[in-house]
């Protein structure tokens, strides 16, 4: 009786004319597809705070490289002690010191220095970070074992520590070069264990088993496919970590095992202030700003990149 009723049971269906396709069924032919690094882009250019950061490091970037078109005054050369600790004057709109030099020239002047310790550490972490992180996330077994012990060592001993140690054996060598070796040497495991976790995670997937079963060698699958989707943290933590390297030199530079005096840094001028705070402030405060804004622009730029790269981040927006 039932199965009679469900076989003579009617079923309407709309004719076609009235039920016309909508945007959500239409399939979109034209245009560029979709990918992680485009809808970051997309995400990126939305947020003022990208563009702010964007145009500060900008700044920062060609006062380093040019700091003749920001000032005529010579740091160094034109210093006189009858300016000890005096304030602005015409051409000299920021004060002396207790030297009697320009603060404002010496802040331009020091942008290279503090600017290029900072890329030459985050260079430096970058390509350690990245070979050890790679080889161990991909090939496991003894690799991984070896290269994560390796980084255990080097991540159980703080960076800082371990750059006053070595700048004060290579007291006599001190040089841009040798703090940023000092700093850098001892920074990159962080950026090992990202890379390694990310990797760990993209080697499972099916674009991998594919190319395994076309007979790709395990190298060119590690460098073309799967490096190229597990790079974006490293990127994150790489414009971070030029920002740390900034404020390490400073730190060092302060604690008076940096850079010598006779090199430019705001780490320098900071240090040889800090005696006049009381009665000079602008002395220690102005080279203080430029480091903080420095370094607030870079991190600022992290943070934005972080959460484009970060499809659940966007999405919560």
């Amino acid at each position: 009786m039932s199965s009679n009723t469900r076989s003579t049971q009617q079923h309407y269906v709309a004719p076609v004319e009235e039920t016309p396709l909508v945007a959500i069924d239409a399939v979109k032919a034209e245009g560029k597809p979709s990918n992680l690094w485009r809808d970051a882009w997309a995400d990126v250019r939305r947020r003022p705070m990208f563009w702010i950061s964007a145009a500060i490091i900008l700044l920062v970037v060609v006062v380093a490289l040019f700091p003749g078109l920001f000032t005529q005054v010579p740091p160094n050369n034109d210093c006189q002690l009858s300016n000890s600790n005096a304030g602005p004057a015409p051409g000299h709109p920021l004060g002396f010191t207790k030297q009697g030099c320009d603060i404002y020239s010496r802040i331009i002047h020091g942008t290279s220095t503090s600017l290029s310790v900072g890329l030459i550490v985050t260079v430096l972490v970058a390509v350690l970070g990245i070979l050890f992180g790679a080889f161990a996330g991909f090939y496991g077994g003894w690799v991984d074992s070896v290269l994560s012990r390796l980084g255990d060592i080097f991540f159980s001993i703080p960076y800082i520590l371990a750059a006053v140690v070595v700048m004060s054996v290579l007291s006599k060598y001190a040089s841009i070069w040798t703090i940023a070796l000092a700093i850098g040497i001892f920074a990159w495991p962080a950026t090992a264990r990202v890379l390694r976790a990310e990797i760990l995670r993209v080697k499972n997937s099916d674009f991998v088993m594919a190319a395994t079963a076309l007979g790709v060698s395990r190298f060119r699958i590690l460098l073309r496919h799967v490096l190229p989707n597990s790079i974006a943290p490293v990127i994150v933590i790489t414009t971070i970590s030029l920002a740390s390297a900034i404020v390490a030199e400073a730190t060092l530079s302060f604690l008076g095992v940096g850079l010598p005096s006779s090199i430019m840094s705001w780490g320098n001028d900071i240090s040889q202030a800090q005696r006049d705070l009381r009665t000079a402030p602008q002395t220690l405060i102005l080279p203080s700003i430029a480091l903080s804004v420095t370094v607030l622009s870079f991190i600022m730029l992290g943070e934005v990149i972080r959460d484009a790269l970060d499809p659940k981040a966007r999405a919560r927006r």
